[in-house]
């Protein structure tokens, strides 16, 4: 089995478009193509289907993911045992426009020399992300376990920074000219969040955000991308949806969307960072380090209860520790 072809596959599978597998892997759109074609011929399933944003994995594809991930990760591995300290720092995020891929890209710009490979898993338990940092399939990953007490010892949770969240409307929403706005304000107004997955964190998060400020959070009906989000605000007198300042969002010029910072309290999620307990990828720290430079909410921050307050890696010297506690 060519593993080049396994890799094409598992990174069209976690990018969801062909044309970025290929800029990743540093090949043609095509290359990857055949790759995966011939894959399939060789294991005689198809493994996507095509879409009009991309490819999504058949049921076959989502059965052999796992086990071609165990394949990469043992070439990987099999590389990094001859060339020790080769790999890249690899660390997972919940999707490619998040405040977590901004903050890395932003790091990744002022040390444009990092070696550093981000991933996404494509998963809703953050224990499945637990268990591939415990593997040493990724050196970290931007997921919350809200017990820690169900985490493995050979692997910890620190806070990383804290994502504000801002009110996105479209331009006849009746909050649409509002500058700010405080959580009693958006009482009575539909807040539409589509695909919140049962027993998440993030599920957990806007539970407690109902009950604490009275909202309505809708989850209803599946999430078919952010594009077809945005274009509902657009069209829409009465839907709004809450996003996180450092999330990227890019919208046609005409659909004329407003965010609008929510204060007095600001509502914040925060963000955790799970890795190892012992020996973590050097790379790490020095990323670390640069979440304790993010500007930190105002004292008047509201957070789920089970927000963790900052603290140091395991093992590390306090003195030296530069993660700033808020």
């Amino acid at each position: 089995m060519d593993t080049e072809a396994v890799r094409s596959f598992v990174r069209a599978a976690e990018l969801g478009q062909l044309q970025h597998a290929a800029n990743e892997l540093g090949v043609t759109q095509q290359a990857v193509s055949k790759r995966i074609a011939t894959l399939e011929r060789e294991l005689e399933v198809r493994l996507f289907t095509r879409t009009a944003r991309g490819v999504e994995l058949t049921l076959d594809g989502q059965a052999f993911l796992p086990h071609a991930r165990g394949i990469v990760t043992g070439v990987d591995r099999a590389v990094t045992a001859i060339r020790p300290g080769s790999r890249a720092l690899r660390i997972d995020v919940l999707g490619l426009r998040s405040a977590q891929a901004v903050v890395l890209h932003d790091y990744w710009r002022s040390h444009p020399g990092t070696d550093l490979d981000v991933v996404t898993l494509k998963v809703n338990d953050p224990h499945v992300a637990v268990a591939a940092v415990e593997a040493g399939d990724i050196d970290a990953s931007f997921r919350t376990v809200t017990d820690p007490a169900t985490l493995p010892r050979e692997v910890q949770m620190i806070h990383a920074f804290d994502s504000p969240l801002e009110l996105l409307v479209g331009p006849r929403h009746p909050l649409a000219s509002a500058r700010t706005l405080a959580p009693p304000q958006l009482r009575r107004h539909r807040i539409w969040v589509p695909g919140i997955a049962p027993r998440t964190e993030w599920a957990e998060f806007y539970d407690q955000l109902v009950t604490e400020f009275d909202l309505s959070i809708d989850a209803a009906g599946p999430h078919f991308g952010d594009e077809v989000l945005l274009e509902t605000l657009a069209d829409s007198a009465d839907v709004a949806t809450l996003v996180g300042a450092r999330d990227r969002y890019i919208w046609p010029t005409d659909h004329d969307l407003r965010r609008i910072p929510i204060v007095n309290p600001t509502l914040a999620y925060p963000l955790s960072l799970i890795l190892p307990r012992t020996n973590p990828h050097p790379g790490l720290r020095k990323i670390i380090n640069h979440f304790g430079s993010l500007a930190p909410p105002p004292e008047t921050t509201w957070r789920p209860s089970w927000a963790t307050t900052p603290r140091r890696i395991d093992g590390d010297n306090p003195a030296e520790e530069k993660v700033r506690r808020r």
